[in-house]
């Protein structure tokens, strides 16, 4: 064989081989790019989903703090409502020790009281008639 020829054979398997190695460092590549893609869109889903989970977190906090604020308004008118009527009843005491008549009144209190114990009539604790 003739070196030109060897020369040429050895010329082309060269180029044969940079020809492969060039478009396997093409298809690796778009092989990394297809993955940095798809890595880029599972961010972008993540980041929807944690901007969801803290818009539910915020609501949920803002319920449950409406739900703090009523509880506490409901304590607050509940003891309100329980030294009102401690009032009342000192003040029914006080006129009681007033009035010469109080005891004839009393026997009249006990009468209406067992008789509203039998018929409660009224609103009932579910906002209804009995």
């Amino acid at each position: 064989m003739d070196t030109g020829v060897i020369i040429a054979i050895v010329v082309a398997a060269l180029i044969v081989i940079a020809l492969l190695v060039l478009l396997s460092r093409r298809a690796r590549d778009r092989r990394l790019d297809a993955r940095r893609d798809e890595a880029r869109e599972i961010r972008r889903e993540a980041a929807v989903g944690t901007a969801q989970a803290d818009r539910t977190r915020a609501e949920a906090d803002e319920r449950a703090a409406r739900a703090r604020r009523e509880e506490a308004t409901a304590r607050e008118q509940a003891a309100v409502a329980e030294e009102r009527q401690r009032e009342a009843r000192e003040r029914h005491a006080e006129a009681d020790r007033i009035d010469p008549d109080a005891e004839e009144r009393e026997a009249l209190d006990r009468h209406e009281a067992e008789r509203d114990s039998r018929d409660p009539g009224g609103i009932t604790s579910h906002g209804r008639e009995a």
